[in-house]
């Protein structure tokens, strides 16, 4: 057994592992393909409660199955598809056998966000509503426009995945067998309960690798510069408190000289199979920073 399996051992029980619980949507910088690397770089000592204010698909999450979590998300629909799930799982299920593969089903089921009477579908509607479009759009890319739209094409599938009961179903008793809080707020509010001896896992929007490479579209607001300085504060406030702080972003000259004082920095290289311009797809250096050793 690895180090990092020993660490991972410590904090979840392998029986208490399910490998169906795994991300239920596709998801722009999800951190599947980087999983062992994230693992390796656990804290070194056993951890209390499990912070992630940029949960997004949750790849880190569901691969650590932690018991005591807070995740987080500024993308209201994001968050509502985990309410939903968490809640009303047999009635998700129910509403995504009904849609089709279709491009004008799914022209008009994108275009529901651009009407008034959008405010007032369920729940239920809206999480189905975005997982379908999540599993039959263009490269499976969460994006929005200025108003908050969904405005990806369709992607021409033969047979998407739209329907995973097996996953949506774990997914669901893992959110139900543990404490899980799940906060639609800034990243900054999410983490204001974190105590000494918690964990937290910040994954923000990358800071753009070039003036024409940023990519803002997963909600309505976006994350520049000034956002990532105060993300920095938040570090270092958490570090303050005697919390293990795990953080990846883009290896930048910006972002290696924001976290100048916490080193060494780890280099590590990913592959991003989303994005909206093929050219920009590929592999991409990461950085990952940390405040223990």
């Amino acid at each position: 057994m690895s180090s990092a399996e020993k660490q991972l051992e410590n904090r979840v029980s392998p029986s208490a592992k399910n490998p169906l619980v795994r991300p239920f949507l596709k998801w722009a910088g999800g951190k599947r393909q980087l999983l062992q690397v994230l693992k390796e770089h656990l804290p070194p000592k056993k951890y209390k409660t499990y912070y992630e204010p940029f949960v997004g698909g949750g790849a880190f999450l569901f691969n650590l199955q932690p018991k005591q979590v807070v995740i987080n998300d500024s993308n209201r629909e994001l968050i509502n598809c985990y309410r939903v799930i968490r809640d009303s799982v047999e009635e998700l299920i129910e509403d995504l056998g009904r849609h089709k593969n279709q491009e004008d089903y799914y022209y008009d089921m994108r275009g529901l966000d651009r009407k008034r009477s959008f405010e007032k579908k369920t729940p239920v509607e809206r999480a189905s509503r975005i997982i379908y479009l999540n599993k039959t759009c263009y490269n499976g890319l969460f994006r929005v426009n200025s108003r908050g739209q969904f405005n990806v094409p369709f992607g021409r599938y033969k047979n998407p995945n739209i329907l995973d009961i097996s996953v949506l179903k774990a997914v669901s008793k893992y959110l139900n067998d543990n404490q899980v809080k799940i906060l639609n707020k800034d990243f900054e509010t999410a983490v204001k309960t974190a105590k000494k001896g918690d964990f937290i896992y910040f994954d923000p929007p990358y800071d753009p690798v070039s003036d024409t490479a940023s990519f803002t579209g997963y909600d309505i607001n976006g994350f520049n510069r000034n956002e990532q300085e105060r993300l920095k504060a938040t570090v270092d406030e958490l570090t303050q408190k005697g919390c293990y702080v795990l953080l990846s972003n883009a290896y930048t000259d910006f972002i290696v000289d924001l976290y100048k004082d916490y080193k060494p920095h780890i280099k590590v290289s990913a592959i991003r199979a989303i994005n909206s311009n093929a050219k920009k797809r590929g592999r991409v250096d990461e950085i990952l920073v940390k405040n223990y050793e």
